[in-house]
């Protein structure tokens, strides 16, 4: 998978790389040049004395080495660079997809693994790249060669090196076949360790309530402990790897300078031809283990890649047809038609055959017991879901034939666990609409009932608001979420239970604030409370993924048995009359 991913993402940076590749070639060209010119100063300049021989060829080292220098730097200089915008663009790309999904597929994978892959993995991804291009590109340039080069200084020596790098490279092979699974382990164990930090940092209210702090300590340390002990055993193989690359590389040279040393007592050989010879081995050898250091990069990598594939690969469930047509919703009809929705391999449908009808300027109200499918229904309606049988219509159009944006754009969404965004008061608010002036801001926190407490926070509208909306109470926040909902100004209102952290006076005050607001608008609600939806103009009663009544509060109570046992279960017989 890493070949046709880097194929396709580094496909931008053609000439980056053709610089890249003709700096190492020069480099690495003029770092082989040099033991060359070394012999023949020891050669004809040392032994024969000829100090000028010395001067002239020494500069020329000298000059050599500074154009080596050069290349090298500006190669690693280029070679960062397109590396880091590699990252960048998988980064992206990573992100982009995720944005682009269902809620199906981020169940599927599940936060920690997604934010894994966008981060560690592509960091993975990068640095080989970043190493390929800084040493392995040179690698094979200085193994071919020195290869030429010893051969051109001695045939004989040279045959040292047709058991010495076969015999790197088998063993160092071994090696690195070895570490594969472990890499792709390591990176399960990574996921694991996010999952388990990012529960216990959003649920670390409840871990102290419940007095778990020890329990859960000893949970993230086991998962902690199961990542070290992956990563001791990838340790322990690339522990072996420099002590093979180390003893081969010596026992060549110890090799090469006995053999050497015979046949420049016999006549045979020059010192300076040695030296050379010795030179070029050693070079040969730092490349082949410059490559089989990228090697132990390469399998986790590769791992790294396949994750990032399987990412970009996953196609959305709620996808736009090559048929969606653009349409902007202008009255808000909301028609649930037969519609059921079941989750891949599920035996039982969440939802079967519901029907459903929201009119602007009525209040639409769902409910029913814990696990209903309350919650699934209404998300079938912005599409989050696509359903599995029957139609989701607004304004007479099935939501599957119109582009996502346009459905999006006409709804305004609170959910049932509201969600603030790092930023301001304001900011929040502006979110769905950001043109949104300040008078507006104000009149919709006056009618979510959040104008007293933003008031009074020292900077109103400027006031910070932390990741989540963790600095102000669950009220507040759903609040606010209902605020940043009304600023839109949709035409269709989906409130799915925000209305279950106020109290019985501010969800009445917020619910007599919302009819000249919603007049023109579909209002869709779930709730649990009976008080929030008996005055509603429909009430659509849920059990068991069917529709089991629908009518008003009074019809319900002579029909509907489902919604009488609901009712009587929060107030008495007579307050329900």
């Amino acid at each position: 998978m890493l070949i046709p991913l880097l194929r396709v993402y580094l496909a931008p940076y053609k000439r980056p790389i053709g610089f890249i590749l003709i700096l190492q070639l020069i480099q690495t060209m003029a770092n082989l040049y040099l033991p060359g010119l070394n012999a023949d100063i020891i050669d004809r300049g040392v032994v024969s004395g000829d100090t000028a021989y010395i001067v002239r060829t020494g500069a020329m080292m000298l000059a050599v080495t500074v154009v080596q220098v050069v290349c090298a730097v500006l190669a690693v200089y280029i070679g960062a660079k397109t590396a880091m915008g590699l990252g960048r663009d998988l980064r992206h790309a990573v992100f982009s997809k995720v944005e682009t999904f269902a809620a199906r597929e981020v169940a599927e994978f599940g936060a920690p693994t997604l934010i894994t892959r966008s981060t560690n993995d592509v960091q993975q991804v990068q640095m080989i790249v970043f190493m390929t291009f800084t040493f392995l590109v040179a690698a094979p340039i200085t193994c071919v060669g020195g290869i030429i080069l010893a051969l051109r200084e001695d045939v004989q020596l040279s045959s040292l090196l047709v058991v010495v790098v076969p015999a790197l490279a088998v063993s160092v092979g071994l090696v690195i076949r070895q570490m594969r699974p472990l890499f792709r382990l390591m990176q399960v164990k990574i996921d694991t360790i996010n999952g388990v930090m990012r529960e216990q940092i959003m649920g670390i209210r409840v871990i102290r309530a419940f007095v778990k702090e020890d329990y859960e300590a000893e949970r993230f340390g086991a998962a902690n402990r199961d990542n070290m002990e992956v990563a001791i055993a990838v340790g322990r193989l690339m522990s072996m790897m420099f002590p093979i690359v180390m003893l081969v590389m010596n026992v060549s040279v110890v090799a090469a300078t006995w053999f050497g040393g015979l046949r420049i007592g016999s006549g045979d050989l020059q010192v300076g031809t040695l030296t050379a010879f010795q030179s070029y081995l050693i070079q040969i050898l730092m490349a082949v283990m410059m490559a089989t250091f990228m090697l132990m990069l390469l399998p986790r990598a590769e791992v790294s890649a396949e994750r990032i594939t399987e990412v970009l690969d996953t196609e959305p469930s709620v996808l736009a047809t090559a048929e969606a047509r653009r349409h902007h919703v202008r009255e808000g009809r909301v028609d649930i038609q037969g519609a059921s929705f079941s989750y891949p391999g599920a035996e039982q449908p969440v939802l079967e055959g519901i029907d459903l009808l929201a009119r602007p300027g009525e209040t639409t109200a769902i409910i029913g017991s814990t696990g209903s499918g309350k919650s699934t229904l209404l998300n079938l309606i912005p599409r989050f879901f696509d359903v599995t049988g029957g139609h989701v219509r607004l304004d007479g159009e099935d939501v599957r034939d119109l582009v996502p944006d346009d459905v999006w754009a006409a709804i305004g969404l609170v959910p049932q666990r509201p969600f603030l965004f790092s930023g301001t008061v304001a900011s929040n608010l502006r979110y769905g609409r950001p043109d949104a002036t300040d008078a507006e801001l104000w009149e919709a926190l006056e009618i979510a009932q959040a104008r007293d407490f933003v008031e009074e926070m020292p900077l109103g509208l400027d006031a910070p608001i932390a990741q989540g909306g963790t600095n102000v109470s669950g009220g507040q926040r759903q609040r606010l979420a209902i605020a940043r909902a009304l600023v839109k100004k949709p035409k269709i209102y989906l409130f799915d239970d925000s209305f279950s952290a106020l109290d019985y006076a501010t969800d009445a005050a917020l619910r007599r604030a919302l009819v000249p607001v919603t007049r023109d608008a579909a209002l869709i609600i779930v709730a649990q409370r009976v008080s929030t939806v008996r005055d509603a103009a429909r009430i659509v009663v849920l059990d068991e993924g069917r529709v089991v009544g629908t009518g008003t509060h009074t019809e319900l109570m002579d029909t509907c048995d489902t919604y009488r046992e609901i009712v009587l279960s929060q107030i008495s017989a007579e307050e329900a009359a």
